[in-house]
């Protein structure tokens, strides 16, 4: 048994789990998982049905972890203590991991869908668009990465958030942005992981369109 199970489809942010496992070198077994068919095993480990959900097999117990900050930070812990942050790096670490799981997904989330929530900024948790992003701006600007000039865990979460953001135009293109993903997507374990998933994505619209042609 692989000594970690990885539940996924490569079309969500199961992505980002993904690059985690490879920066880690981790040992996986993907489990592929159809919107329509949610495995029981899944459904076992995280009751919501969401990716990615990994479970760890570590000594005689099985470890459930979901929401995908969560499990790149514990990847990072229990598989690659070099991805985490060293003692003077924590502060950053955290503060740039939560806001990117928080305000950032939030703020692109809703710019995303076109929810006006200027009257109710004391509600969401980000303020302002503007403001978040400015905010991200300001610290990509005067940093390489989340801790300054080495990456860490914490980057493969902010990245992915900025590679999307993007790509899918819920970001604007500032160069910060376009410099601070430039750097990341040369990472060989991103290019790895993201191999894998490009190539099931195409296999799956070319089923999809063998399908829709009959």
């Amino acid at each position: 048994m692989a000594e970690y199970t990885f539940f996924f489809n490569p079309m969500s942010r199961a992505q980002i789990a993904r690059w985690a496992l490879h920066e880690a070198g981790a040992d996986y077994e993907p489990v592929l998982v159809q919107w329509d068919a949610k495995p029981a095993a899944l459904l076992a480990a995280n009751p919501l049905g969401k990716l990615p959900t990994i479970v760890h097999h570590h000594q005689g117990h099985d470890h459930a972890v979901s929401e995908a900050a969560a499990v790149c930070h514990y990847l990072a812990e229990m598989t690659a203590p070099e991805l985490l942050p060293e003692a003077h790096e924590k502060a950053d670490y955290f503060r740039m991991l939560f806001f990117a799981a928080g305000p950032l997904e939030q703020a692109t989330t809703a710019q995303a869908l076109g929810w006006n929530v200027e009257d109710h900024q004391a509600m969401v948790g980000f303020g302002s668009f503007d403001r978040t992003m400015d905010s991200l701006d300001a610290w990509l600007s005067a940093h390489d990465y989340v801790c300054g000039k080495r990456f860490t865990m914490a980057d493969v979460y902010l990245g992915s958030q900025v590679m999307w953001g993007l790509r899918f135009g819920s970001m604007p293109a500032r160069d910060s942005f376009k410099a601070y993903w430039d750097r990341c997507s040369e990472r060989p374990a991103y290019q790895k992981g993201s191999a894998i998933d490009n190539a099931l994505i195409a296999e799956m619209q070319t089923e999809q369109s063998g399908g829709d042609a009959k």
